[in-house]
């Protein structure tokens, strides 16, 4: 454990003087005087037997990011991740992992993750039972779109207790 020593001043009153004014009275004033209080605050770090315990009773994703366009030998480029089920949106997970989200409109017009936009489209290829449902947003940007594209905003991973494998078409507008 570690510790820290913090000091602070707290002001301490004590009756010290009177002053007269035009009255000819006395009039006992307030003077401060500086009293050092010491406060120890004291810092625990977790055990890595705690922490690394916590991540393996929980359920994982994996996600794969299948690339936009084919190479020169017709198969997709394949970014991969894992993600604890039910804890991240899908947008986050792929910038964490510097995976691309965004076409060049996107990259610079982009609300931020706040659903407002319509830019962070993806093609759910395999795993949509992992995902959560459709939300408002997304029946309102995709309402005239494959049942399989979602908003990666809008999109959680797992929902705390399932685990699998999530196959993803990043820009599928762009999939020809």
């Amino acid at each position: 454990m570690a510790s820290l020593s913090l000091t602070s001043i707290t002001p301490q009153p004590t009756t010290g003087f009177s002053l007269k004014n035009n009255n000819n009275y006395s009039n006992p004033t307030t003077k401060f005087l500086p009293k050092k209080r010491h406060v120890v605050l004291t810092l625990a770090t977790p055990s890595p037997q705690t922490s690394s315990s916590t991540t393996s009773e929980q359920p994982e994703i994996e996600l794969e990011f299948l690339g936009p366009k084919p190479g020169s030998d017709g198969s997709y480029p394949v970014d991969k991740a894992t993600a604890i089920s039910g804890q991240k949106l899908l947008r986050n997970i792929m910038l964490d992992n510097n995976i691309e989200l965004y076409a060049a409109y996107g990259k610079v017009m982009n609300c931020g993750g706040f659903g407002n936009c319509g830019t962070c489209i993806v093609e759910i290829v395999d795993g949509k039972d992992l995902l959560n449902e459709r939300t408002k947003d997304e029946l309102r940007y995709l309402k005239k779109k494959p049942e399989s594209w979602r908003l990666a905003c809008r999109t959680i991973v797992g929902n705390k207790e399932n685990s699998g494998k999530v196959v993803v078409q990043r820009l599928p507008q762009w999939k020809k």
